[in-house]
């Protein structure tokens, strides 16, 4: 899929993959390298995936320009390709093979040393001391080089573009302590007339080196794992399809296939593109896309998805939307920038990590001159020890954790919720969601179907139901309102002819108008229809007083010319978790309300179904937005949930708006998160998984702003006096790997979070 995309204005968004980054430091040099670029105005960078989401001026800013300053802050970057994500996936992947045999040799090899040095082994026994300390040197060296070195390239790239990360610490590190052994080694009278003692540390070198890359291959494990709901969707997405062409059954390339092509799926296949049905009927398995378990069934005129599995119908259909325009394309991008953005929390580990590095190298340097200062006879302190409690310092403190604190637990549940049936937009989306006490739902193809039916025709004195329904279809061909669709369908039922329409506007939230044949013709609400003219009966805008009316119906008024044609009524149906979802909403104490547009009869009897105690009735898009507004200057924090084109600006201005996605572009691009087959249930899915990933989030962020600050007073030796406690550097690169593997692994709960 194409990882560019369009954004208002002149501005383009663009995801970069960034190689090279290894901590949260090289996450915030890059972030500032691509924002300090001149047509940038908003750059976010992802340690998950490895990526930079930019939003450019291309006309001052070029994509190549990007590169250039990502390159120019120490890093790597690439303009993007097709499946781009998937490549990177691919390459993080085949990584981790060579981290573990590396990892595995060095920790071997380092066991080794210290077994030797110890003189405990059959293989030390017979050789000279000298002879052992320059095989120990040697391997050292190889292993430094060869399982290493992309820590010290990296650290050295960083230095010679004056920054500093992760690889900084852990070079210098093992830098000293290897520079002091193969001084040692190499010139041990030098350390014998200054009274120094000619120790080496080669074992700590090749374990703090094993376990920093025993921990970058369970990270990268853990990452992949993390990513895998992204790449289930990628690997739905088919490679070629079977198209009608001249009369012939051709398979093509999926690049190929256009809009309007009618495409052929047999049983069994993976539906390759989204459209509508033509002929054939079957069940449909939406599991991966939707989060529905239970096979749908699909028809003529019904719409399919590309990237569900067809079960045991043939079918025909013709394509409608290809590549990112599509149901799964669209899914996936939005994915992409939910992972590739930032959660409020991750601002405070950003602007720790900002000045992380600079503050451990003066610790560390301020730590050796203690144990240098302070005499042997009060602390046991010599040059070698004072080198040894600094090198642990510079190891312990490792950024990784507190770079992957939110970033991991936001991936997952990300991904997570795209299983659930859920899309959140990004991290800061999935706070606020967290955190709202007030959900307000809108009635028309959220708490009901959204698909009413026609129950009953009362045309005025003089005009019949054919001329009454031929005319509200007419102008209601033009909208998308599911009872406008329900009008039409009911004309085509009873096989009307429709006359064309012109000059069509709609008046959200009360009705459309516009010319037939000359005449202008409107249908909405009663109000409307006045507006335009129209005398209508005062029993006519009470369904109680008509026979036959279905109690809680919706009414549609119908006028030409300013004459009053008569009404239609029409009934959606309760969707049929819509009960149990505002159950349980209730359950967890959040107040629930029902916004709608419809009149108060029909919203009353659909909330008293739904069990919703709260009902506005009769609003305007405006109405909608001042209620939402009403709730929040009373200290509600709300979350707005609708489909439609009247519901955008109430969506915009809740706390966090939840788009059914099965309703209008224009809500889906409000909404703070879509739930894609529109049942309320996923609403109850999607709060509770953002309050689980938010307290996922916190542990994670407890875990490593605390590791640091318990680990690095204990690594400079402040146990020392009372307690003779000091640790070795190896300990303390054990303890690096473990904190940011012990992030990951406490995201990596979210995989299997369930809804209660």
């Amino acid at each position: 899929m194409a990882i560019a995309e369009k954004t208002a204005g002149k501005e383009e968004a663009l995801i970069l993959p960034v190689s090279g980054m290894t901590c949260a430091a090289c996450q915030t040099h890059v972030e500032r390298a691509l924002r300090e670029t001149p047509g940038v105005r908003e750059a976010s960078v992802s340690l998950m995936t490895h990526s930079a989401r930019v939003v450019f001026d291309p006309s001052v800013a070029p994509p190549q320009k990007l590169i250039e300053a990502v390159r120019e802050a120490g890093y790597e970057a690439d303009l993007p390709r097709e499946n781009a994500s998937a490549a990177s996936h691919g390459h993080e992947h085949s990584e981790e093979p060579s981290l573990k045999w590396k990892a595995i040799a060095t920790l071997v090899a380092g066991a080794a040393v210290m077994a030797a040095g110890m003189h405990r082994t059959p293989f030390a026994a017979w050789l000279p001391e000298r002879a052992l300390d320059f095989i120990t040197l040697t391997i050292t060296t190889v292993l430094m080089v060869w399982a290493g070195g992309l820590i010290y390239s990296r650290a050295w790239r960083a230095a010679l573009h004056r920054s500093t990360n992760m690889n900084t610490l852990v070079a210098l590190g093992t830098g000293a302590a290897f520079v002091y052994s193969a001084a040692a080694t190499l010139a041990p009278g030098y350390f014998h007339r200054h009274s120094l003692a000619a120790g080496s540390y080669y074992d700590s070198v090749l374990l703090i080196l094993g376990f920093l890359l025993i921990g970058q291959w369970l990270d990268a494990r853990a990452k992949r794992r993390t990513l895998d709901a992204l790449h289930a969707l990628m690997k739905l997405e088919a490679q070629s399809a079977r198209v009608l062409r001249d009369g012939r059954e051709v398979e093509l390339p999926l690049a190929e296939v256009v809009p309007g092509d009618i495409v052929i799926v047999r049983p069994g296949d993976r539906i390759p593109v989204d459209g509508l049905i033509l002929s054939g009927s079957t069940s449909v398995d939406e599991s991966l896309i939707t989060g529905e378990s239970t096979p749908v069934l699909r028809a003529p005129g019904d719409r399919v998805i590309g990237g569900s599995l067809n079960y045991e119908g043939a079918l025909e259909y013709r394509a409608t939307s290809i590549g990112a325009d599509s149901v799964l394309g669209q899914m996936m991008r939005l994915m992409e920038q939910a992972q590739s953005s930032k959660a409020p929390m991750q601002q405070l580990a950003d602007r720790v990590s900002a000045v992380f590095v600079p503050i451990v190298l003066g610790l560390a340097a301020l730590t050796f001159a203690v144990w240098m200062i302070f005499p042997a006879a009060h602390t046991g302190a010599d040059a070698a020890r004072a080198l040894a409690v600094a090198i642990t310092v510079l190891v312990i403190a490792c950024p990784c954790a507190m770079g992957l604190a939110v970033p991991a637990a936001l991936t997952v549940a990300v991904g997570r919720g795209a299983q659930l049936g859920v899309l959140f937009k990004g991290g800061e989306s999935l706070e606020r969601l967290a955190r709202v006490d007030t959900v307000v739902f809108d009635k028309t193809g959220t708490i009901t179907l959204g698909k009413p039916g026609v129950t009953a025709l009362y045309p005025a004195a003089g005009v019949s139901e054919a001329d009454l329904l031929t005319a509200a279809a007419a102008i209601e061909q033009r909208s998308e309102h599911p009872i406008a669709k329900a009008i039409v369908q009911a004309a085509l039922e009873r096989r009307l002819t429709l006359p064309s329409v012109q000059n069509v506007t709609a008046a959200p939230g009360r009705g459309v108008h516009g010319f037939t044949d000359g005449h202008q013709v409107a249908a909405g609400n009663a109000a409307f229809a006045r507006e335009l003219g129209a005398e209508i009966p005062e029993t006519a805008g009470t369904p109680a007083t008509m026979q036959g009316t279905t109690p809680g119906a919706t009414r549609v008024f119908v006028c030409q010319d300013g004459r009053y044609l008569g009404s239609i009524e029409a009934r959606d149906t309760l969707r049929p978790d819509a009960a149990e979802a505002v159950a349980k909403l209730q359950k967890m104490g959040l107040r629930v309300v029902m916004l709608t547009g419809d009149t108060r009869d029909a919203a009353l009897t659909v909330a008293a179904s739904a069990g919703i105690d709260e009902v506005f009735a009769g609003l305007l898009p405006d109405q909608k937005l001042e209620k939402i507004r009403e709730l929040q200057s009373s200290g509600r924090r709300v979350a707005m949930i609708g489909d439609g084109i009247n519901d955008a600006a109430a969506l915009a201005q809740a706390d966090a708006g939840i788009a059914v996605g099965t309703g209008a572009d224009l809500a889906r691009e409000a909404g703070d998160a879509i739930l894609l087959s529109g049942e309320p249930l996923q609403m109850v899915r999607a709060l509770l998984l953002a309050r689980q990933a938010v307290r996922v989030m916190r542990q994670n962020l407890g875990w490593a702003l605390g590791y640091n600050v318990v680990g690095i007073p204990v690594a400079a030796g402040v146990l020392w006096p009372a307690f003779g406690i000091l640790l070795s550097p190896a300990i303390a690169a054990a303890a690096m790997a473990l904190s940011s593997v012990s992030v990951l692994s406490n995201s990596l709960r979210l995989r299997s979070f369930e809804p209660q």
